[in-house]
């Protein structure tokens, strides 16, 4: 199992700050390059810009909760969620029952 995460691309956990507007107010975000890509394709799939993904998905939280705490976090947690929804609905495609990490190796 850790030749798995052991022999991942380095540029994956590489980190990368980008800086956006949200709420009126620059702000700068700091993730690993596999998040970023991972907030590319959701965004994509959903027919924005990654700015406006990014700006509709803070103010949606912002709506729902108040306030937007540590929205970095919030943000990989949305791609573990996102990633493993495909994965899940990949398997169930292919009516495969092994276990996620097994089909990944």
């Amino acid at each position: 199992m850790c030749h798995l995460f052991a022999h991942q691309p380095q540029r994956d956990y590489e980190s990368q700050t980008r800086s956006l507007r949200l709420g009126g107010h620059c702000t700068s975000i700091r993730l690993e390059l596999a998040f970023w890509d991972t907030l590319e394709e959701i965004a994509a799939k959903e027919g924005m810009s990654l700015a406006k993904f990014l700006t509709t998905l803070h103010n949606e939280v912002l709506d729902h909760h108040g306030e937007v705490n540590n929205f970095a976090s919030l943000l990989r947690c949305s791609c573990l969620i996102y990633r493993s929804k495909s994965a899940a609905t990949a398997l169930e495609l292919r009516g495969d029952r092994a276990a996620i990490l097994d089909a990944a190796e």
